[in-house]
């Protein structure tokens, strides 16, 4: 009898479990539309136009999990954030997913219980002056005053940066680019401290970029990524596997316009069929049908395409692929292999 009773009371925690884990994509599906926590505006990475429609290289993140999960990529509620409010907006359950320029750190996983997804830019934090202090090099700003937004890891390198090649700073904390933006063009400090492809972002929105320099140091590993809240192991699956078939598709050739045609020949490549669902039964491992990839790829198009359309050469950020090049090209970028 009483192994009959502990047999139940395990049954109904592991189906309390499931419950738990399954919740933030039954609530997706039932809601119709994919809450997505971005930041409040940071050109080419997440910005609204004038309209409120948004877009950008996070947006574009967004809309892919919203293809694969409720099969529209324009099924998605923005969730504006600042550096401070973006950890509690999504722990709170007002976002289900994060894509806003967030690096993973230890004490975010641990201690604030973030999952982060693969990353999908790597970066470093760098200094941005105006180019009339005829400052070339980050350690020749002894005494100057730079404008930070807080609760940022930034906060912290650049403190350690200063402490390290002991030289004095005063701190101007903000909250958002926008801010930190108004401060530096107004003189209220010298520098401005970001990633640097968020420092590029920002001189990019500049009436003279070109009067404005990026200093050579980068002072920091910032591997950027998506999160989600720790407890719904399906629901960081489908996040997880959405980013890796974005990089996989670059790799193995499938873009935006040929991969509905792919998918319906269903070549001799097995990496290729399994990404796209005609062979293998991927989707229903993460609680999707089989052309979730397919969707998010339809969408938005593969990693390169995202990257070019939003923040690559050809764009006024003109980001160079760099380390996000893929593991072939010369970069760090690599899926994990769908099999």
């Amino acid at each position: 009898m009483r192994s009959i009773k502990y047999a139940a009371a395990v049954a109904a925690l592991s189906a309390t479990a499931l419950s738990a884990q399954a919740a933030t994509l039954d609530d997706v599906k039932a809601r119709g539309e994919l809450n997505c926590v971005v930041s409040t505006g940071v050109a080419g990475f997440a910005f609204p136009d004038d309209s409120g429609k948004w877009s950008g290289f996070d947006v574009d993140f967004c809309r892919a999990v919203a293809a694969a999960v409720v099969g529209d990529g324009q099924k998605v509620k923005f969730v504006p954030t600042t550096g401070k409010t973006r950890f509690t907006v999504l722990n709170s359950g007002e976002g289900d997913i994060l894509f806003r320029n967030t690096t993973e750190t230890m004490s975010r996983d641990a201690d604030l219980k973030l999952s982060f997804l693969p990353v999908n830019y790597y970066d470093g934090q760098g200094f941005m002056v105006p180019t009339a202090l005829g400052v070339t090099s980050a350690k020749d700003l002894d005494g100057a005053s730079v404008c930070i937004q807080t609760g940022t890891t930034t906060e912290l390198n650049l403190a350690d940066f200063f402490r390290i090649n002991n030289i004095s700073y005063e701190p101007v904390p903000v909250e958002t680019n926008a801010e930190a933006q108004t401060n530096y063009l107004g003189g209220r400090c010298d520098v401005y401290t970001t990633d640097a492809s968020g420092l590029a972002s920002t001189r990019s929105t500049f009436e003279n970029p070109d009067e404005h320099a990026i200093l050579p140091e980068i002072i920091s590993k910032e591997p950027l990524g998506g999160a989600v809240r720790h407890g719904d192991d399906q629901w960081f699956d489908i996040g997880k596997w959405v980013v890796n078939a974005l990089i996989a598709a670059e790799e193995l050739g499938i873009t935006q316009a040929n991969a509905a045609e792919m998918a319906k020949e269903a070549g001799d490549n097995p990496s290729v069929n399994r990404l796209l669902g005609s062979e293998g039964e991927f989707g229903s491992m993460i609680g999707l049908d089989g052309q979730w990839a397919l969707r998010a790829i339809e969408a938005v198009g593969n990693y390169g395409e995202i990257f070019d359309r939003n923040i690559g050469p050809d764009t006024a950020i003109a980001l160079q692929r760099g380390l996000n090049a893929q593991w072939s090209d010369g970069g760090i970028l690599y899926a994990a292999p769908i099999r």
